[in-house]
């Protein structure tokens, strides 16, 4: 391809680090021209069919009128105010939206700039609480095994300690709880009898550590990029009930989940619980510009107010900006207003009879469907290089990783859009080139 070989590509690989990328041995980097709907336009001609919602936030497809109406209309009275001191209608607006939407009980929200800062800010939102309540010793965090929350140092923190990408660090990063990972399935049998496999060990570090644990969390049914793995809605209800029982906050991450990726607004509500404290982005501005969520309950809010500090010692420069908190509530106001529950119960049922045949590929260990997220899970990790060049020449963009080809379309894309993109993971499954 052409393209590969213009000096600003050049420059790119020499210079730019993308993200999870060697600067000695960098990945192919691809020049985006313009993208509409669910196309991107490469400078060298191509036209790729996205598959990935630019890492699942492009709700609504690029460019989209209404969105991009938003951020001019909001542009032509102000770009940034600082939020200290100072506040604006689409901070109001956004914020009255979250609070009617989000499950029950979470009536306080802050704003921060990312998905990884949005998770920072819940874990010193529930430290910070339970120094407030005197119990200074109920600092650590307890979580499950293939867990993702980000890339920053609490984050990492909290991410699978041995599988995830950041064991490297292990001598520098605090030290938590980890259980076993969910092992039954949503669409598997969940053993009520109450001795269930999933939550034995689970309820031990819970029974041995709570006076230490401030909180304990956990991705909501989908474990992302933990394995994409979909797990049981009652595991999800026995970790709530352990969090009652022995008075640990619990700390939903809905940054990739929420806002109708997995048939539901929110993940909690396959479970019917609702978490003390709750973390959204990646969508949340239908993927124009950065933006996270951190809300929480008022007990939580009042307890931290209450302390020494007198207030919650966190604020972002760029906290509640007006560009970004229009378009949210645009984005928001496009998701209410369209049949969405309707649009993802289709994109489930054709990826359902699209992409889960694939299992009876020798190259593939299971597949697995669950509201826009459709998955193929390989024996062997892909090639990475070699993958997205092909994916690229059969008019697509999937971006892998590891033994997982994934999908999370936006919404907008039509049944031929979804087919096209399975038949491009059919095709690589058959090139031994694209596998390691």
């Amino acid at each position: 391809m052409d393209n590969l070989y213009t000096d600003d590509l050049i420059f790119d690989r020499d210079h730019i680090w993308h993200p999870y990328t060697s600067m000695t041995n960098p990945l192919p980097s691809f020049m985006v021209e313009s993208a509409n709907g669910v196309t991107i336009n490469l400078a060298s001609g191509e036209q790729l069919t996205d598959g990935m919602s630019s890492w699942w936030s492009v709700l609504h497809g690029y460019n989209h009128p209404v969105l991009n109406e938003a951020l001019v209309e909001q542009s032509k009275n102000m770009s940034h105010v600082m939020f200290g001191g100072l506040t604006h209608k689409p901070a109001i607006e956004l914020c009255k939206k979250l609070v009617r939407l989000s499950p029950e009980g979470l009536d306080k929200v802050f704003l921060s700039d990312s998905g990884s800062v949005a998770v920072e800010v819940a874990m010193k939102m529930a430290v910070q609480y339970w120094v407030a309540k005197g119990q200074p010793n109920k600092n650590k965090m307890l979580t499950v095994k293939n867990g993702y929350h980000g890339d920053t140092f609490a984050t990492m923190a909290v991410c699978d300690p041995v599988n995830g990408m950041h064991h490297m660090f292990d001598q520098v990063l605090t030290k938590h709880y980890f259980a076993p990972a969910p092992k039954t399935g949503i669409d598997e049998e969940w053993n009520a009898n109450g001795n269930n496999d999933d939550i034995a060990e689970l309820k031990q570090l819970f029974k041995e550590n709570h006076s230490n644990i401030a909180a304990f969390i956990i991705e909501p049914i989908v474990q992302g990029a933990g394995g994409m793995r979909f797990y049981h809605p009652e595991y999800l209800k026995a970790c709530r009930a352990l969090c009652d029982e022995y008075q640990v906050l619990f700390i939903a991450d809905e940054i990739a989940t929420g806002l109708g990726r997995t048939g539901k607004l929110f993940a909690c509500e396959w479970a019917e619980i609702s978490p003390d404290i709750m973390c959204l982005g990646k969508t949340l501005t239908g993927g124009y510009i950065t933006l996270a969520a951190t809300l929480c309950t008022n007990e939580i809010a009042e307890g931290i107010s209450q302390s020494e500090a007198g207030c919650f010692m966190h604020g972002p420069t760029y906290m509640g900006n007006p560009l970004a908190c229009a378009v949210a509530n645009a984005s928001i106001g496009l998701l209410e207003s369209s049949d969405w529950k309707a649009n993802i119960n289709r994109i489930e049922k054709c990826l359902q009879q699209q992409l889960l045949p694939l299992s009876k590929n020798k190259r593939v260990h299971a597949t697995r469907v669950l509201g826009s997220i459709g998955v193929v899970e390989a024996v062997t990790p892909v090639n990475m290089a070699n993958i997205q060049k092909r994916f690229v020449e059969l008019g697509v963009w999937i971006r892998p990783f590891g033994k997982l080809i994934y999908i999370m379309p936006p919404l907008i894309s039509t049944n031929e859009d979804l087919k096209k993109l399975v038949e491009a993971i059919a095709t690589v499954l058959n090139e031994e080139a694209c596998f390691a």
